[in-house]
């Protein structure tokens, strides 16, 4: 008995060895940790009162990690310097909070962490925790919401400073040039914000996209929103206000040479009737050509080259700007004439039909160039140039299921740089017009101001506008069958563009409405919607 006694010992031993190491390579898993980070306590506790201390340790359940905390920590009111955040980057059951500033007295702070705090395994967010504390004898627990938007974004702008100033007696407007806020919010990953811990009150509330996070506003730079009128806290109202970016104040930048014979000016603010004058003596035959790109903050300067050492420019716009500005000349490279067309191969029958160059075009020559539909027929045709002279439109009435043959014979066209075109021939064809839809817009409104109408495509691309003095019926025909989605501006002082706002003026941006949802328009189809404004 004692000897099978040990066997089956054995046995069951080496069964149990086998069985484990066979688990060690087919781990089972489990259910994923789906939960956040707990808080199990922090010293000073969470509402201390009569607060003194410069150091903070706040425990967790689990190990946890700080993610982005420079981005996602906002201290309320903020501080001079930064408070020192322990351990950064490394797993840690624990954060240390070393506060290198002076506290004011009889003061709620409120450090709202955001969604930096992360469990080590799986990342789960320990979304808006905060650690509050007062120097005073209570804690102030009044509060304001809202939500912040920008007019003109499909996608909502996220990461908005929301801050408030006290009324007190050395507030003017000027103090969010100057002065960090009283309190302070962000709205993180949504468009909406609540301020917390607030004392009562009257203060300013503003929003910034703030470009450098310093929490102070630079028109140069932020995007702002303000709500116009004082506030009084306690409040059971939402404020709910848009972000623009403001005009700022005129600034030309010396000019940068890109090749012989073209410059670029970088500038900011409203150029609007700008002037650049050459004050350099120039041959007889010199031309030039200021053109603006689409996008960019920035104006080519063009010219015919002629030798000389340095150039002076004087730029100025009326009696509010002017300024003289010196450029040395380099480069002997000039930049080469590129000729595209404006489609490959469809020309749509609402489109005008353009050739686009890379140089500023100065002379066309219309009888060199040709276009005959499919029976070798002479289409008679309008060529003008754009405004920026960099496109060079053939205008001419298109009609459906047809195909058109161009023929642009050499030296046709002629750039700043006395460059010309070689010979140029293609094709294009036109839709019939079942191969297009049709969307009427019944737009209704309580307002009478104008209305500016936009079609976007799902990239929000403009394809169409339309202004109109007041509500009413508006079709756009001929329109690619897509997905398009409306955005509308109340056009208040009727000038046919987009206004934005002014902080010191106290002037609103004009009214924007976005209409998410999009319209689907298909092939010979006419389709009849409601735009309902309020």
């Amino acid at each position: 008995m004692r000897f099978s006694l040990s066997k089956f010992l054995i046995a069951l031993l080496l069964t149990s060895m086998f069985f484990n190491c066979a688990r060690r390579g087919t781990p089972t898993g489990g259910l994923k940790d789906s939960l956040p980070p707990i808080l199990v306590k922090a010293i000073p506790a969470i509402e201390s009162i009569n607060f003194k201390e410069k150091r903070i340790k706040i425990f967790f359940d689990e190990y946890i990690k700080i993610a982005d905390v420079k981005k996602n920590l906002v201290i309320s009111p903020p501080q001079k310097n930064d408070p020192l955040i322990t351990p950064v980057g490394t797993a840690s059951k624990f954060i240390t909070i070393k506060i290198l500033d002076t506290l004011d007295s009889n003061t709620t702070y409120s450090f709202n962490f955001g969604n930096s705090i992360v469990d080590n395994n799986e990342g789960n967010k320990l979304g808006n925790f905060k650690y509050v504390f007062s120097t005073g004898s209570y804690i102030d627990s009044l509060f304001v919401t809202g939500e912040v938007t920008k007019p003109r974004m499909k996608k909502p702008l996220e990461n908005i400073d929301v801050m408030l100033y006290e009324y007190d007696s050395v507030f003017n407007d000027s103090i969010i040039f100057k002065q960090k806020p009283r309190y302070l919010a962000n709205t993180l990953d949504t468009t909406l914000f609540e301020i917390t811990n607030i004392r009562a009150g009257k203060y300013l509330l503003i929003a910034l996209k703030d470009a450098n996070h310093n929490k102070i506003y630079n028109p140069e730079i932020d995007e702002i929103g303000f709500v116009k009128d004082t506030i009084t806290i306690p409040t059971d109202k939402k404020y709910n206000f848009t972000i623009f970016k403001e005009i700022p104040d005129l600034k030309v930048i010396k000019p940068r040479e890109v090749n012989k014979g073209h410059l670029i000016f970088g500038y900011e603010g409203n150029t609007k009737d700008l002037k650049i004058e050459l004050l350099t003596k120039t041959p007889k035959n010199f031309e030039s050509k200021l053109t603006y790109e689409k996008g960019k903050d920035t104006l080519n300067y063009w010219y015919t080259p002629f030798e000389n050492d340095s150039l002076i420019f004087k730029v100025s716009k009326g009696d509010d700007y002017s300024e003289n500005f010196i450029l040395k000349t380099r480069s002997s490279k000039i930049d080469s004439l590129n000729i595209t067309k404006s489609t490959n191969s469809t020309l749509h029958l609402i489109d005008t039909f353009s050739i686009n160059t890379t140089t500023p075009i100065t002379t066309f020559n219309k009888s060199q160039i040709k276009i005959t539909n499919q029976d070798s027929i002479n289409v008679e045709f309008n060529a003008y140039l754009s405004k920026n002279s960099s496109k060079l439109y053939l205008d001419f009435e298109k009609k459906i299921n047809s195909e058109y043959t161009f023929e642009i014979l050499p030296k046709s066209i002629t750039d700043i740089f006395e460059a010309s075109n070689d010979s140029l021939s293609f094709k294009l064809k036109t839709k019939a017009l079942e191969n297009y839809g049709i969307l009427n817009l019944d737009v209704q409104s309580s307002k009478s101001s104008a209305l500016i109408i936009e079609l976007l495509d799902e990239k929000e691309n403009l394809i169409r506008i339309v202004k109109i003095e007041k509500p009413q019926l508006v079709k756009f025909d001929l329109l690619l069958p897509k997905k398009y989605v409306v955005r509308v501006t109340f056009d208040e002082n009727n000038n046919g563009i987009w206004d934005t706002g002014s902080f010191l003026e106290k002037r609103q941006p004009e009214i924007v409405k976005y209409f998410k949802t999009p319209i689907e328009v298909r092939e010979n189809w006419e389709i009849n919607d409601v735009l309902i404004l309020n």
